[in-house]
Parts: structure tokens; C-alpha cells; sequence
């Protein structure tokens, strides 16, 4: 960071804002661009998003709201080999879960293909552009290294007038993929490797999704992305890191076209870079093409669609996205402080049930046989008007199988033989003894109620140490529960070199547990991206591939941190 940006980070600090918002409000102030404020989301449409992109989302968009401004979509859709439309409609709907509308100014790249190519053209008449008819391996030779100046090609002097007849023939068709490039004429010698007679075209001749056949040349990104800023009246464009040493080129390239009233000014800041995570879009999409995970909305993969499946909330991503801020300074971020974003927002909005994973039969041997009674249940305590449900409660119920033990350590606070505890929402029970098959295991736990101690009676208030969650026996609706876990067993996959980041796959990531026995409200409940609370057990939603008769729950988190101290011990 320069003694400019230190700066303005700062007095951003001192402000509340983060530097590059410091950075927009100042030329806001002095009146910039005329005083507009106009950013951009630029995705390339040959993959779906991650949580990575959903930081430059919110700072896209984010920036523009905050300030009165507007951000367009524009898709980068300059190589129709990798590019699909459905990732340009799942593009659009993450965005738009985030909470986030771009209006009527939806763009792409290939909009400004007329414009780009006849810019081509110009510089190519001006002597500032033209064909190679090397190889990428023998440009790539002769580009030399930062300290050792790059090599002439032999085709750089070439005349205008050859380069242009033999880059309209390269757009009619006429050449092979990989045969001949477009280059920028500007200094082989350059201490920035990009300025290196960059290339501005190549042929492809895969049909495009939008233009079709219409073209065989297409731009590459440096520089298309510059002038497509330009075309739009982007005031700001705002990018990763990686991109600080393209803002020479990226300026360069701009003020082919732009004058002293209006120019589009590029600010970098940090990527997002989580433990127990890839963001590499190639690794990701490998994932997927080798089976290794179930699609790019896997709820393990850190895609915006696979976290929406498993629950995540667009608040909670957000504030996740908040707290870790915005830099000139790259991090690895903890995977447990987006779980820890997670687990506050999912307690205040979550409404609560009762499910049990590991199904053990109690029997209230007091309780009349055949009566039943409805208890009356909070949705959720944090929300003043969540509201109660109605839970039915009889002779027979299930509890975790993990709630008893036979024989407890001093310690063990839940149901043990002539030991009490509280029914969640019910009465205290007593433990009377219990039933065990052929091989030992326990079967059935029989257990004596105290009618006098049912929850809002003058008797609840005597006091034990254990509650359990249950669910009527007679009542409870079976289901299919995914359990999730972290997609990789090392913190920072990307620093494993020596492996292949799929030897380095967390083969605990997923475990389906059939049976779970659930209360009726859950079933009621059980709609896709609702936000559930399985009481003591985690935060769970109805998966998509849940239908009637076969109700499938991922959880989205557990109540409790547990990675972390597993990891140290």
C-alpha cells in the first residue's frame, strides 16, 4: 500500500467506512464523473458463484446503495467455449438472494463487440497493434521475466495495412484456432510483464450464446474489460488484488477512448479466502465433472447456491462479509467465524421443533394407556410474536439414544436408571428400568411421570438438572436427515502442493441418517430454505429433493462449535 492509500485507509478508519468507500466518497466530493456514482459486478458466466464472489457482490452493489449510486451486471462473456446459460440464470438468482437488484442494467460483454473491434481496428491503422503468428508457447518464451526484457516478435513490424487484411480474415473464418493473435504494440522491455504486447484477440470459433456465429475473433479480458467499464459509464471498478498489476494495461487501454471528463478508475481490494476451502473455480468445477460432490449446489460446496441449499441465510452471509472487512492486505479467514454469522442469525429467525436422530423408545408406565394431550410449544424465544404450536404427547415416546445411559459417569446429567429428568416442554420423568434384546442392547426405557410438574403448572417449578428433546411415538413422522461437515480435512487446502487437492477431501463431509423421527409441526414446516431449529441438535432445511411421503433435511450447521477443540486435542 502506497503513502496515498495509507492514507485514505486512515481517515476511512477514523470515519467508519472502509478505504475504498473512503476513496468513492472523496471523488463524490470533488465532483468527479459530474458527481455520478456507477459500479459494476462483472462474473464471467462459465461457473457458478462462490461466497468469494458474494463479497465482491456486496461491495458492488453495497457501495452503490450506500452512496446513491447505481451498479450494473455485466457479464464477461468473451469465451463462449467455457460459458453457459445456466450459469448466466444461476448468476442472477444468487445475486438476487443476496439482496441485491441491478434494475434494467443487465449488460454483457459481447454488447460491446462492434465497438471493441472496431477500436481494434483503429489502433491497428495507428501502428499500436498487430497479428503474431506464434504460438502461445513461443510468446510466452519470449516475454522474458520481470528482471530479463522480453524479446521482439518477428512479426511486430509488420505494416497497418497487413495487420488489419489479415485481422479481417481472421475474423472471417479464415484461420485456424491457435494460428495467429492480435497484440498491443508497447514496450517488450516494460518492467510490468502485462505491458509486454499484451494480446487483445484470439480465434475461437465455438459459436457464442448470444452472438452466435457472428464472430471468430473474440477479446480477451485486459482488454475488453477497461473499455466495456468506458461504454457503461462505470465511474469505479472495483476488483481483487490480483488485478492491481493489470491496472497499468487496464488504464492504458482505457484512455484509447476516454478524455480528462470522464474516466473509469480501477480500486483493488482483498479476495476472500476461507480454511477447509478451494475458491479455484477449475477445482470446483472438477469436483462436480468427477462426481465427487453432487452438483454445484452440493450444500458442502462454499458455492452461493450450494450454502442456500444447506440453509445459509443471505443476512448471515452478508454479516459474515461485514465483520471481515475490506483490505489492501490478503487473509485467510476462519471457515468457524462464517459458521459463528451463521449460528446468530439462524437463533433470532429459526423456528424451533423437536426431532430425534438415534431413536430409543421410552414407555411412561403411569401414563394412562391410549390418553394423548397437546403442549403448547414456542417457535422461537428470541421473537417476541414467533408465536407457540401445538405438540402431541402420549405413553410412548422417542428420546436420543445417547440421553441414557445404564451405567452414567458422575457427570451425566440425563436420563439414567433412578434418575430424573425434564421432557422439554412436558413433565419430569423417573427412570424404573429398562429392556435389552439377545446381543444386550437396550430396546426400551420405562420411566414413571410426575403429573404434577407439566410445564406451566404451579409443580413445573421443581428443578432437575437434564432436559430432553422427544417425540410422540405415536405421532412422530419419519425422515431422512444429511448431515454436513467441512468439504476438506486440512485448513488451507491451496497450501498442500505436494497433493492433489482431492486426496485432501474430508471424507466425514457427509453422513445420512435414516429414521429420524420428527414432531408434526416439522413436517409442516418442511420447506426448502425455511430455517428450522431442531432443538439440542442444529439448524436445519428442508432439502429440494424432499417430497410427500419422504421428507430429507440437511443441517446447516450444529448448535455448537466442536471442529475447533476436535482439531486441538
Amino acid at each position: 500500500m502506497d503513502k496515498e492509500e495509507m492514507t485514505v485507509n486512515d481517515e476511512a478508519q477514523s470515519k467508519g467506512l472502509n478505504f475504498v468507500e473512503q476513496i468513492v466518497s472523496d471523488d463524490l466530493k470533488a465532483g468527479k464523473n459530474g458527481g455520478r456514482l456507477n459500479t459494476r459486478f462483472p462474473p464471467e458466466p462459465n461457473g457458478y458463484l462462490h461466497i468469494g464472489h458474494a463479497k465482491a457482490i456486496c461491495m458492488d452493489f453495497g457501495i452503490a446503495e450506500k452512496f446513491g449510486g447505481t451498479c450494473n451486471l455485466r457479464f464477461d462473456d468473451t469465451n463462449p467455449v467455457k460459458e453457459d446459460v445456466e450459469y448466466v440464470d444461476s448468476i442472477k438468482e444468487d445475486i438476487k438472494w443476496l439482496g441485491f437488484d441491478w434494475g434494467d442494467r443487465e449488460y454483457y460483454a459481447s454488447d460491446y463487440f462492434p465497438q471493441l473491434f472496431d477500436l481494434a481496428i483503429r489502433m491497428i491503422k495507428e501502428g499500436k497493434a498487430y497479428v503474431d503468428d506464434q504460438t502461445s508457447e513461443q510468446i510466452a518464451q519470449q516475454k522474458g521475466t520481470p528482471t530479463v526484457a522480453g524479446t521482439n516478435s518477428p512479426y511486430r513490424s509488420r505494416t497497418p495495412e497487413e495487420n488489419l487484411d489479415l485481422f479481417l480474415r481472421m475474423n472471417k473464418g479464415e484461420f485456424d484456432e491457435g494460428s495467429r493473435v492480435l497484440r498491443a504494440k508497447i514496450d517488450m522491455a516494460s518492467p510490468n510483464m502485462h505491458f509486454r504486447d499484451p494480446i487483445m484477440y484470439r480465434i475461437i470459433k465455438t459459436p457464442h450464446h448470444r452472438t452466435g456465429n457472428t464472430w471468430n475473433v473474440y477479446p480477451m479480458y485486459d482488454f475488453a474489460h477497461g473499455q466495456s467499464d468506458y461504454f457503461e459509464g462505470v465511474t469505479h471498478s472495483i476488483c481483487t488484488l490480483e488485478f492491481v498489476v493489470h491496472r497499468p494495461l487496464y488504464e492504458y487501454f482505457v484512455k484509447e477512448l476516454a478524455d480528462d471528463s470522464y474516466c473509469p478508475r480501477q480500486i483493488e481490494f482483498n479476495r476472500l479466502n476461507l480454511t477447509y476451502t478451494v475458491m479455484s473455480k477449475r477445482k470446483l468445477l472438477q469436483l462436480v465433472k468427477e462426481g465427487l460432490v453432487a452438483g454445484w449446489d452440493d450444500p458442502r460446496m462454499p458455492t452461493i447456491s450450494g450454502m442456500r441449499r444447506r440453509g445459509f441465510t443471505p443476512q448471515s452471509i452478508r454479516n459474515f462479509i461485514d465483520k471481515i472487512g475490506y483490505t489492501k492486505y490478503e487473509a485467510l479467514n476462519s471457515i468457524s467465524l462464517l459458521e459463528h454469522a451463521v449460528r446468530e442469525d439462524l437463533n433470532a429467525v429459526a423456528t424451533r421443533g423437536m426431532a430425534v436422530l438415534n431413536p430409543l423408545k421410552l414407555i411412561i408406565t403411569n401414563y394412562p394407556d391410549g390418553q394423548e394431550e397437546i403442549l403448547e410449544m414456542e417457535n422461537n424465544p428470541e421473537q417476541q410474536d414467533a408465536g407457540t404450536h401445538k405438540m402431541p404427547f402420549s405413553r410412548e415416546i422417542f428420546i436420543e439414544r445417547d440421553d441414557f445411559m445404564e451405567e452414567p459417569p458422575k457427570k451425566f446429567f440425563r436420563l439414567a436408571p433412578d434418575k430424573e429428568v425434564r421432557l422439554k416442554g412436558g413433565y419430569i420423568i423417573k427412570c424404573t428400568g429398562l429392556k435389552k434384546d439377545e446381543a444386550g442392547n437396550i430396546e426400551e426405557v420405562y420411566c414413571t411421570y410426575d403429573p404434577d410438574t407439566k410445564s406451566g403448572l404451579p409443580g413445573s417449578m421443581r428443578k432437575v438438572k437434564g432436559t430432553l428433546h422427544w417425540v410422540s411415538a405415536k405421532h412422530a413422522i419419519d425422515a431422512t436427515v444429511r448431515l454436513y461437515d467441512r468439504l476438506f480435512a486440512v485448513e488451507n487446502p491451496s497450501a498442500e502442493t505436494d497433493k492433489d487437492f482431492r486426496e485432501l477431501l474430508n471424507p466425514e463431509s457427509l453422513k445420512v441418517v435414516e429414521n429420524v423421527k420428527i414432531e408434526p409441526f416439522l413436517a409442516e414446516n418442511a420447506v426448502p430454505g425455511k430455517p428450522l431449529q431442531f432443538q439440542r441438535i442444529g439448524y436445519f432445511t428442508a432439502d429440494k429433493d424432499s417430497e410427500p411421503g419422504k421428507l430429507i433435511f440437511n443441517r446447516t450447521i450444529a448448535l455448537k462449535d466442536s471442529w475447533e477443540k476436535e482439531q486441538k486435542k
